[in-house]
């Protein structure tokens, strides 16, 4: 498997494209190269090497199911705890994740396999669920995004 590779898989909230390349998401939605991506986490250690969780935050952080936190480096990740997406997002460790539409768009199923190199499905199938929660951390402080 390539983490290079743009991917098309059912993810824990909604269908969405995974890949290492940040650059290839961003261009395939037509947005910034070098806008900022969620990037989603197999596990707590995985999320260790990527920043640091304020010791305020860290039960909350561990405890958050399909819940997206923006910590104070200003990266934004989600733990995977959903074992059918954690089964293929295992093999690479993270990977960023955006949805698999156009930007304010529903998603179109035909136009997202055409944008995809490899489709994964799983017995769900591919369906737009509901967007995660989002968070905002600082040191002290916690504000609620969406």
């Amino acid at each position: 498997m390539n983490p290079n590779k743009i991917y098309l898989t059912q993810t824990d909230t909604t269908v969405g494209f995974l890949s290492q390349s940040k650059e290839k998401l961003n261009k395939i939605k037509n947005r910034s190269l070098n806008q900022p991506v969620l990037i989603e986490i197999d596990s707590l250690n995985t999320l260790k090497r990527f920043t640091r969780v304020p010791n305020k935050f860290k039960n909350k952080v561990r405890r958050s199911r399909k819940t997206t936190f923006i910590y104070p480096n200003k990266k934004s990740f989600r733990v995977i705890k959903d074992e059918m997406h954690l089964e293929f997002l295992r093999k690479f460790n993270w990977m960023y994740s955006t949805s698999a539409n156009m930007s304010g768009q529903k998603f179109d199923e035909k136009w997202a396999k055409e944008k995809a190199d490899i489709i994964v499905e799983d017995k769900r199938g591919l369906f737009e669920g509901r967007a995660s929660k989002i968070y905002r951390l600082g040191k002290n402080k916690i504000k609620k995004i969406r």
